[in-house]
């Protein structure tokens, strides 16, 4: 491709140096000619991005603005106007409906079913969600490191100037917490650029009338016709409201949490009292919260409870259960004395008034009857 481009800006600048456009200098044709090479050359990275659909709604469409604007011209040669005017409005229609086809044709382009034509277009695919931004607070997390390496992150990756100078700016700052979360998510987009499934672009767009970073993102992914990956719930809400399409790490965090039922049985750490009276805070390995009734006194200690309900709330899956003391108080005392109750054993056992102490000891219950006098 740099090839076909320096011969194409070559042939340009001979063009333009042989030839003399507006009848100036040689040397002002040949600087003439390299620019409208520029020119062209810019213009065709720029369609490199287009879909194949806007292409063609845009060919379409500005061929059928010619196509009116000569029968418009046809239709002003039948009239008594001078000549300059009607060459002046010949000229204007040409270029206002050659114009207006091209712009409309484009944006409508998009709703062209090219499978329907099938053989030439019948597989091209749509590069309308080929781009993904990447947010600074996604970079800082660090989980979508992961999430590429396991290869659900595919197409380019574009990372912002300004979300690199926003990151340069944190790891330069004089709060240690930060400028450790700064230099990890520097780490981070190295980790992604190395990785050869990925294609990742600097982006050097930047909005200088739009301070928020956040707004620029979404001004950003407008222009690409991209998705935003990030984890912050505000930006999420105000991308979707615009009409970008997101993608939420923690909302793949939580489609990837383990399914609990209510009945089934846990085996959790308390790690601190909870909210209401006598209940008791777990998490578990994947940060979901479990709150536990009756579990108040058994802090910093694992137990085993029953799940009751499961709650989905914006901040994630919470989960509740009931701690029940008296299913562990046999096979306590059980082990007090040295004995492993069996499940059948304690069924079994008998009342508290079945079993008289004395002593400290234990002694056989009374008889119903009393033995008859033998002497």
């Amino acid at each position: 491709m740099l090839a076909i481009r320096v011969i194409f800006a070559a042939i340009c600048i001979a063009a333009g140096f042989h030839f003399r456009p507006f009848s100036v200098s040689k040397e002002a044709g040949a600087a003439t000619g390299f620019l409208f090479a520029i020119a062209v050359i810019l213009f065709e990275v720029r369609l490199r991005r287009a879909s194949m659909r806007r292409l063609i709604g845009a060919a379409t469409g500005s061929i059928l603005g010619i196509v009116g604007a000569y029968f418009t011209t046809l239709v002003l040669s039948h009239t008594s106007m001078p000549e300059s005017t009607r060459s002046f409005f010949s000229l204007a229609t040409f270029l206002v409906m050659a114009y207006i086809g091209l712009i409309l044709g484009a944006n409508k382009g998009d709703m062209l079913n090219l499978q329907a034509l099938g053989g030439l277009f019948g597989s091209e695919r749509s590069l309308k969600h080929s781009f993904k931004l990447l947010d600074t607070s996604v970079i800082i997390d660090g989980r979508v490191a992961d999430i590429a390496d396991a290869q659900f992150l595919d197409g380019t990756i574009i990372i912002p100037q300004f979300v690199l100078r926003e990151l340069q700016l944190v790891a330069d700052s004089a709060d240690p917490l930060k400028r450790q979360r700064g230099r990890r998510g520097l780490e981070v987009l190295q980790r992604i650029q190395k990785m050869s499934h990925l294609e990742v672009q600097i982006a050097e767009d930047d909005f200088q009338n739009i301070p928020e970073v956040d707004l620029k993102l979404i001004e950003l992914a407008k222009r690409y016709d991209a998705k935003i990956v990030t984890n912050d719930f505000n930006l999420n809400k105000v991308a979707t409201l615009q009409g970008i399409e997101i993608m939420n790490v923690n909302q793949l965090a939580n489609a990837l949490k383990p399914v609990v039922l209510p009945g089934e049985t846990m085996r959790v750490f308390i790690l601190r009292e909870g909210k209401e009276y006598n209940q008791g805070v777990a998490y578990l390995d994947d940060g979901t919260m479990v709150v536990v009734d009756g579990a108040r006194k058994m802090i910093n200690k694992t137990i085993d409870i029953t799940v009751t309900s499961v709650h989905q709330t914006t901040a994630g899956k919470m989960i509740f259960g009931r701690y029940d003391e008296r299913g562990e108080q046999v096979p306590r005392v059980a082990m007090a004395q040295g004995q492993v109750p069996s499940a059948a054993h304690v069924e079994s056992q008998p009342g508290p008034r079945a079993v008289e102490s004395s002593g400290g000891g234990e002694r056989p219950p009374r008889p119903l009857y009393p033995e008859p006098n033998r002497s």
